[in-house]
Parts: C-alpha cells; structure tokens; sequence
C-alpha cells in the first residue's frame, strides 16, 4: 500500500486500522520478543518499507542487539548486536532521548561519511525512535528503507504510537514473568530448605509449613496446618514469643526480628531453636508472615560446653598465677585441693602429705575442701592399703567409678567398707603429686557420693593441678637455694659481660681492619699499571744504553736509581694487596717444618751477628694449604720487626706446633673458627709492645719506627695474607718482656702430599719459531711497552685495546694465535670474559693474565683458579720473556677424567693436573663417571679413578669401562699395601696402572706417561 501521498481522510484510517491490528494480535501474547516482532511487522508493512525491528540499547558500549526484525522480501535481516558508531553519530541524539530521523543518509551530516554501510544494510533511510525507562535509553523502535524517502509528520505520529504501546506491553510482560520467576524460586528454596519454613496469618494460624519444619517438631505438615505457631514454645519461652510476635507486626513488610527459644516436641524432646520472623504482606486481620526456624541445638550444647572450657581454662589460670607466686607450702596445697573440687564437682577433696611411719602405718593429712576437719580426725590416719599405697608409690592415677565395688576396697573385718560416719564415697579420684627430682610429695584425693561422677576429663585436669603442685612445691623449696646462688650468678654475669665486651672490641678491630683494607686495595689497579710503564722504560733504556756501548755512569746511576724507587713502589703497592687481602695466592700443600728450616740461611742473614736464631720443630706436625712464597715473606718480616725491636741483640726462635681451637677460644675471637691448625711462633726478648700499640699494631702506615725507617705496611702484610688464607693471627706482649705473634694456619685434610714443584724456564729465552702473540691491554702506554718486549723477544705480536678489538682480530687471523696475553681487569668485558670466548674460537689458544689487582675475575678465595696462569704487574722484561716461554713450552698433554668422591681431594688433585699442562674434567662417583664418558664419544684420553666407596667402587667402574673400552687407559690410585696385588691382576691389561697413594703432581704426571707408553696411541 502506497501511503506516502494518502489524503488525511484514508491516512487516518490507515493509521487506526494500524493501531486495532496492533492491539489484536499482541493483546494475548505472553513473549516479550514475540510483542516485538508482531509490532515491527505490522508497522512495517503499514509503512511499506524495508525494514523494521525492536532492538536492546547498550548505552555505554553504544550496541543494539537485535533478537528478530521483519523484513520485505529481498531485504537480509539485522539480526545480531551492531554498534552504532559504525553507521554514524546520531547515538548521541538517541542517548538524549531524540528521534532519529533522515531521509538520504548521503545528505545527512550524521551519516555521509558512513552512507555506504547503511546502504549496504539496506538503511539509506531511517527512522529510530528511542524507548526510555526510568530516564535511560534501553531499547529502540527502527524503520529502514533501502531508498531515500521523506518521512511525514504524521507517519512519525504513528510509529511513535506504535512504539510506546510496544514498550508499554514488553515492560508489563518482562514485569509479570520476572514476578512468576520469583515465585517459582521461592517455592522452590520453600520446599527444599534445609531450614524450617512457616506460613502464618495475622492471628498466628499455621497456613503452611515445608518439609523441614515437619521433620523439626516431629509432625506432619497436614497436622500442623491450622494450629497456633507457639504451640511448641516450651512454657519459659512463650512471653518471649509472644512479645517478639506483637513487635514484627508492628514493623513494615520484610523487616524481620530474630530471637531464640526452645521447643517442646511431641515426643517429649526439648530442642533450641533460632527463629527468624517477618511481616511478608497486608496488614492488621490481612497480615501475613514468614517465619524460618534454624534448629541450634548443637550450637547451644557447644556454646555450653564452651563455656564450661571457658570456667575451666580460669579455674586452671587463676590456680596456676596463684601458685606460681605462693612460696608458703600450706597454701599452694589448699588452693590446689579447692581448684580440684571446683573443676571435678567432686563433694570434698584432700591432699595427704607423703608422711610414713617405720612401721609403714601413717600418711599425714595435711588440707582438706569442701568438708571440715573434724569429719576425719575422728577416723585416725589414713592407712597404706591397696587403695592409697599406689598413689604415695607413685604408681599413677587411680580413679574408680564406683570405689566399694573395687577389687583393691577392703571386704575384711575391721576395714570392711567405709568405717562409721565416714563421708559416703562411691566415686573417687587420686593422682600422686611428684617431685621433679622424682620423689612422691603427697597425693592429690576426691570423691562423691554418687556414682560416675569422675571422667578422663576430670583425670586430666588433676593430673595438670598435681603437675602445678608439684612445681609450686619445688620452687618453695629451691627459693632459699636460689637466694643463696644469686651472688654466685651475679659475678658469673658480670664475668660473662666482660667476656662478650672483649669479644666486641676484638669484633669492631677486625672491621676497621677490613675497612682499611678495602680502602687500600681500591688505589692497586692504575698504581701498577703507572710502574709497569716506568719500570719498563727504565728497563728498556738500560737495556738500550748497554747494547749501544755508549755507557754514562752518571746516567746510569739516575736509571738504577729510579729503578729502586719503583720497584719499592711496586712493593709498596704489593703490600697493600696483601693486606687488604686482594693479592693472588698461589696456594699448596706445605710441610712448615721445612719451610722453616729452609729459611734458616736467609734469616741468619737478615737479623745480623747480634741476634741469636733458634728454629723449634714439632714432630708430627700437620700440613697446611697455603702460598708457600708469602708465608715465607710473611715470617721474614716478623723476624726483621723482630730483630729491630732488640737493638742491643736478643735471641728470636722461630717454634711450629699442632694446636686446637675450641668452641671457647671462637666464643672470644668472633673471626675465628673452631678447628685444627698449625701455629708458627715468633719470639724475641725485645722491648715489647705496650696494650695501644697492639690494637694498631696490623693497620696499614702505622709504626712506631722513626720517619723513613719504615713504611708501616711489614705486619699489615702479614695480617692481609694470613686472613687470606682463612687462619688467625695473635700478638702477645709486655713491655720490657719481649713479644710472641703466633700465626695459625688451618690444618690440611687431605691426602695429597707436598707438591715439589714444577720446572720452569731458566735464563732469558727468544722465540725460536716466531709464535704469535695476541696482546690486549687498555692502558695504551702498558700496551706498547709489552708489544715492544715482545717483539723484541722475537715473537709475532697482534694487539687490541679492549676484548671486543681483540676478539673481531683473532677472528680475521688466518692462522692460528699460540697465546692471548690480556689484562684481567678491563672495561665492558673482562680478561677471564674475554679467554672463554677466544677459546671458541681457538679451542686450544694459550692464555696468559696480567694484572695489577685481579678482583674476582681469575681469584676465588684468595687463590687463582685452577689451569689460570699470570703474571702480576708490574713486571720487567726478563720475568715477563720467562713467564711467557714457560707458557708457551707448557703444552697440552691430554684430557683426563678424575673420579673421587672426596670433594677436597678432588679438587687437589685437578690442581695437581692442571698444573702439569692436563685439561681435566671431574666426576663424583661411578655412575657418574660412566654418563660422561658416553657423553664424551671419545674426548677423554685417560680416565683417573683416585678413590670410589660403596658398592660401586674404584674396581666395579673399571670393569664397566672395560666391557665398553677396551683401550681406554685407565690409573687406579691404591694404598702401597694393595698396590702390588693390582699392578698383578692388571698385568695383562696394558691400558690398566696403578699410582700408590700419597702421590704428588710429579708422580701422577710420571705415571700417566708410562701408562700413555704402555697403550698407545691414546696419549
């Protein structure tokens, strides 16, 4: 139908034959979405127009979604949710509650950028009439047209027409189904409830009852409908109910009142219950309420008995405060006995006093509760019979529910029953009260006149009561012994403060100590590489000036000259390295007696003819792991320091021995631990040291020497090495009586021996075969003057100013660099940084470190990692052509697996192998071991099994190796006892050799070349 150019007349026809359809097609319709959908349809079709539809508005997303639309034939439905901002901006008109109406959206400002999706959706024309409810925008009445059209006033009249009618019906209906929901759910939560449910009139008639209330008051829900609500109020309750009934129907509907009584039940049994009231509709005669009842009964018996923990747990406090502060021994029983009465509900109590006769007859009766005196004084003391003797043994607890007709009650004349006029006891209760020494003071008695009366609860609480006797006694007793040790234990206090005063003071020293020492150590780095440069020159113009023939005396005495002041600045800074413990240690197993012994020529010389030396030895003496070059500078300079202090001569011994430090020599030393440990004394008769003087005496530039005599760095040196090496260091002097320093140096647990000492290069080498040398350095003048030595040595030298420079030119090198000479300490990347990687490179590359202060780069608890060779700054031409030769002449002589489940040993004996040019891995145990060796595929070259326990042991992984590698050269470390007897049951195996234990690094080096030439091709 065409209504576009209706006259008035057919228009308003049209429009009320619209509005009748509308309201006979949805007046008995019950689905909101189907009342939209007739809607839309019947608008649509009286519109003619493309499309019309009900949606659901998401204000803040800005969506409509959209259930069903109709739509003309052709057109595609809407159905889905579309968000607004994709078709234009007039959400914004929709939001304030416009209608949105354009007749082209190409020509609407709304609309022209987004015509083109409308009139994809078949929308260049549109009609949307927003739907508020309660002043916010929830749904939208829309008409599209797939072509522009104009929309006439009254078209819009009608649309709105239709549209608030579809509202008012879609409201009414969502309304009606939300309330049926409701009720369906309250029904629902009514009937299966696990509370009781009521319903009551206004004159407190049971209208209706659920399941659960029935089963509460035991009767069935068609009985219980019509009667009174409280017929089940127990008789104290039912003013409580009645008041609480008057007061919820005076409240509004829904506020609900909440109170507890009991019920009677039919069946005689009485329940608590909580009842929640509440008025749910009308009011005066047309009242309705909705009564839940909550059954609580075993929420009051908690409650009650709660409260009866709570009484206990007081009784318990009181007594035990009561008791702790009683020392009079007459009160502590009585308030015990009284609180046992009182926590029992026993009739009477008593404590009788562990009292008896030599005839073994009498036990005292000392307090007594809950009964008089006279009621037991008539009958005499109480007898040691089967009843009481266990108690006063201290046999334990004897409780009886019923006393007379225990087997231990007497049935023989005259004791036979209780005697006359005795207090009636069927029940009893007694509980020894023992001493904590064990003795049995007395026992703890009650009893009742009925039966039953005592439970294991009761027991308990007695037995916790005779627990606090007890202690309350003992302590009574101890009070006077107490007074009388307090003098004793005020002096041991005063002499234990004294004791944790030192050992804070002694604490404090060794942090200024460590402070000065990190302060010290800090300045090392650039100081050494400032000598290296001017020890060098000098050097090299020393060296230049003989070579030319053209020798000045008088220049040559300035060059030697500043050489000597160099060089004391190198040792200077050495000395700062070594206290503040930053030096490198080069660490070994050391037999100090000959150390010393050796030192003897070299000591004589130093402390002159006035000083008379004696060297003490100690047979036995243990070994020590430590530098042995330091701990000969280190008891060199306790000797000089000696011989300074005895101007006029002295004798100076020089004394080793074993000692032990116990946990209370630690208690007093905080930085000393507790073990075993080789001491080296040095005694002189000096002038001593006065108390001042030795609390300084180890830091750095003290001395007390006159000016130019000393640089105050000789003990400080000392100091920073022995701390370095993890021992103690000890002065003890008087003034006038000399001075003793003991250094203590932790005993080595090991069984690896002494090492010899390897052979190095001796005498100035060149280079016969021109190897190159790769030279990185970021000091450019420490750089030039080492690239020059070395050239001048004859060697090929390539260098770089930093590890990244160094490592692009080892990788442009087109054949292979023999040695990587690099600082340790280096901006960006680090001399240990920068070998791993060159070692990626050239996995066989030779490494040599330089260094004036290693940090932790190459040095880990005062030693230099294993296989890490240096050279320290600053260093001459001579060491410098020497350490690199030696080096270079080191090789790489195979790779060995160690196998020892002594970490300390293995870790030794890697060192030992390391140091004879092996690369070496470990392993733990056997299992171990074989998973590397299968992993390896072949890169081991010799397998070393030094020590394995257990069940897989040192022979079972030689015989797995065997059944795999049959050519895998395999040393066995043994006792000397069990050497012989292997060396013969391997004989035939010519890949098997034993090394007896204790071994060195020259041993083991010398065995795995014998073992090389028995299997060859191996190593």
């Amino acid at each position: 139908m065409d209504v576009k150019n209706q006259a008035p007349a057919s228009w308003n026809a049209h429009r009320l034959a619209t509005l009748v359809s509308l309201n006979d097609q949805i007046r008995d319709l019950e689905n909101p979405a189907k009342v939209a959908y007739t809607a839309a349809e019947i608008l649509g079709k009286a519109m003619n127009v493309s499309r019309a539809g009900y949606g659901t508005i998401d204000p803040e997303l800005e969506t409509i979604t959209i259930e069903r639309d109709w739509n003309a034939s052709g057109i595609q439905s809407l159905a889905g949710t579309l968000h607004f901002r994709d078709y234009g901006s007039y959400i914004e008109d929709l939001k304030r509650g416009e209608t949105v109406v354009f007749a082209d959206a190409e020509k609407d400002p709304r609309t022209a950028d987004t015509a083109d999706a409308l009139k994809a959706i078949s929308a260049q024309s549109v009609v949307n009439m927003p739907i508020s409810e309660r002043g916010g925008l929830v749904a939208l009445l829309y008409l599209n047209h797939a072509t522009a059209r104009e929309w006439r006033p009254e078209e819009l009249d009608l649309i709105r027409d239709v549209a608030e009618r579809t509202r008012s019906v879609v409201e009414r209906l969502r309304a009606e189904k939300q309330l049926r929901e409701r009720e369906e759910r309250f029904r629902t939560v009514y009937e299966n409830a696990a509370v009781g449910m009521l319903e009551v009139d206004a004159d407190w008639r049971i209208q209706g009852a659920n399941a659960a209330y029935a089963q509460l008051v035991g009767i069935s829900r068609e009985e219980l409908k019509g009667q009174n609500c409280l017929a089940f109020t127990h008789d104290e309750d039912l003013i409580l109910s009645a008041e609480a009934l008057r007061e919820v129907a005076s409240k509004p509907n829904g506020e609900r009142i909440s109170f507890e009584k009991r019920y009677v039940r039919p069946d005689g049994k009485t329940i608590w219950i909580r009842s929640n009231l509440a008025k749910v509709g009308g009011d005066g005669d047309t009242a309705r309420f909705l009564k839940i009842v909550e059954d609580i009964t075993h929420a009051k018996a908690a409650e009650k008995e709660l409260e009866e923990q709570r009484r206990i747990l007081e009784v318990l406090n009181e007594t035990g405060a009561a008791v702790a502060a009683e020392l009079e021994t007459e009160r502590v029983v009585q308030i015990v006995t009284d609180a046992g009465v009182e926590l029992t509900g026993a009739a009477f109590g008593a404590f009788f006093y562990n009292v008896v006769s030599d005839a073994g007859e009498v036990l005292t009766l000392y307090t007594l509760s809950g009964a008089n005196r006279a009621d037991f004084e008539q009958f005499g003391h109480p007898r040691p019979t089967p009843v009481f003797a266990p108690t006063f043994r201290g046999e334990g607890v004897v409780r009886s529910n019923d006393i007379t007709a225990d087997p231990r009650y007497g049935n023989n004349p005259p004791h036979k029953g209780m005697p006359e006029n005795h207090l009636p006891v069927r029940s009893y209760l007694a509980v020894p009260v023992i001493s904590r020494s064990g003795e049995v003071i007395g026992g703890l008695f009650f009893g009742h006149p009925e039966i039953g009366i005592f439970t294991n609860e009761s027991e308990q609480l007695i037995v916790g009561l005779a627990g606090q006797a007890a202690v309350a006694i003992d302590n009574a007793r101890l009070f006077q012994a107490a007074q009388r040790a307090n003098q004793t234990l005020e002096e041991r206090i005063e002499a234990r403060t004294q004791e944790l005063e030192h050992a804070n003071a002694a604490l404090r020293q060794a942090q200024k100590m460590e402070a000065v020492g990190q302060l010290t150590g800090g300045i090392a780095h650039d100081f050494n590489n400032l000598l290296t440069v001017v020890t060098g020159n000098i050097d090299m113009a020393m060296r230049s000036m003989s070579a030319s023939g053209a020798i000045d005396p008088r220049s040559q005495r300035a060059l030697e000259n500043a050489m000597k002041g160099a060089e004391r600045a190198a040792s200077l800074t050495q000395r700062l390295l070594a206290f503040s413990r930053r030096q490198p240690l080069a660490p070994k197993a050391i037999d100090v007696d000959k150390l010393v012994v050796g030192m003897s020529d070299l000591l004589n010389r130093a402390l002159g003819e006035t000083v008379k030396l004696e060297i003490v030895t100690s047979p036995g003496l243990w070994r020590v792991e430590a530098d042995p070059n330091q701990l000969e500078s280190a008891i060199l300079n306790l000797a000089v320091n000696a011989r300074d202090a005895m101007p006029k001569g002295g004798e100076l011994v020089v004394e080793t021995t074993n000692a032990r430090l116990d946990e209370e020599y630690s208690a007093q030393h905080a930085e000393v631990a507790p073990g075993q440990y080789v001491v080296v004394s040095v005694t002189d008769t000096g002038t001593g040291m006065p108390k001042h003087i030795q609390e300084r005496v180890f830091e750095p530039f003290y001395t007390t020497k006159e000016p130019g005599k000393g640089t105050g760095l000789g003990l400080s040196m000392v100091y920073g090495f022995v701390k370095q090496s993890g021992g103690h260091i000890k002065i003890y002097s008087e003034e006038g009586q000399g001075t003793t320093i003991k250094i203590y140096l932790p005993r080595l647990m090991s069984e690896v021996v002494a090492d010899d000492g390897s052979a190095v290069t001796q005498g100035l080498e060149t280079s016969a075969s021109e190897e190159v040398i790769l030279v990185v350095e970021d000091d450019d003048d420490v750089r030039a003057y080492t690239v020059e030595c070395l050239r001048e040595l004859g060697y090929k030298v390539l260098e770089a100013h930093d590890g990244s420079s160094a490592l692009r030119l080892l990788e442009r090198q087109n054949g292979p660099v023999d040695l990587l000479f690099t600082d340790v300490v280096m901006p960006g990347m680090t001399g240990r940084e920068l070998a791993d990687e060159a070692r990626k490179v050239q996995p066989h590359l030779k490494v040599l470190f330089t260094s004036g202060y290693t940090r932790n780069a190459i040095v880990h608890g005062g030693r230099l990692d294993p296989g890490v060779e240096m050279i320290a700054k600053p260093f001459t031409y001579a060491a410098l052509a020497q350490k690199v030769r030696d080096v270079l002449d080191a090789g790489t002589t195979g790779r060995i697996l160690v196998v020892e489940d002594d970490p300390t040993v293995r870790s030794l004996t890697m060192e030992l192998l390391i140091s004879r040019g092996y690369s070496v891995e470990e392993a733990g145990g056997a299992t171990e071991a074989l998973s590397k060796i299968r992993s390896a595929q072949g890169r081991y070259d010799a397998v070393f099994i030094a020590n394995i326990a257990g069940k897989k042991d040192s022979m079972w992984l030689r015989g797995e190796l065997r059944k795999h590698h049959a050519d895998m050269p395999v040393l066995i470390a043994a006792e000397t006892k069990e050497a012989p007897a292997l060396r013969s049951r391997f004989e035939a195996d010519r890949c098997t050799a034993v090394i007896e234990r204790p071994y060195n690094g020259a041993k083991l080096r010398e065995a795995l070349g014998l073992l090389g030439a028995r299997c060859p091709g191996k190593f």
